[in-house]
């Protein structure tokens, strides 16, 4: 008996560092060095809120106004992603998002850099000139570092 809880003890420990071992490869693997650029995402769930809904108009709003020849030459993106998607799972656990999140994604030379905005979102949210231009400030604080 003693052999089969030692032998299960390691089968265990053993499972577990390979699990985790395998996710930081992924993790650790850099994209292209040459890609400098911005990405606007926004999560949210099937069913949103008002407050849901205004934090992506506003930001639509925001980096249309603002930032359109940004968008047009890609150095900034904007993306909606429904979390509860099966296909949009390993982008929302890679951001950790689970409903309603917006994030800033800066990738400078290849490495990036995840900032989360949601809580200034939610606060923000429904007032569009507040939101939008403490947006704008966050994204050209952002691009000067590109």
């Amino acid at each position: 008996m003693s052999k089969i809880i030692k032998f299960s003890s390691i089968l265990t420990i053993v499972f577990m560092l390979t699990a985790c071992s395998e996710k930081s490869k992924n993790e650790n693997q850099s994209l292209d060095t040459s890609i400098s650029k911005i990405e606007v995402i926004d999560f949210h769930s099937t069913h949103r809120c008002m407050t849901c809904k205004a934090i992506e108009a506003n930001t639509k709003y925001t980096l249309d106004t603002y930032f359109s020849n940004e968008l047009k030459t890609d150095k900034i993106s904007f993306q909606v992603i429904n979390v509860d998607e099966q296909a949009n799972e390993k982008i929302a656990e890679k951001f950790e998002a689970s409903g309603t999140a917006l994030y800033m994604n800066v990738i400078k030379n290849g490495k990036e850099n995840k900032i989360d905005l949601t809580e200034f979102a939610f606060m923000e949210g429904n007032d569009q000139k507040a939101f939008s231009e403490a947006l704008k400030n966050k994204i050209d604080t952002q691009l000067k570092t590109l």
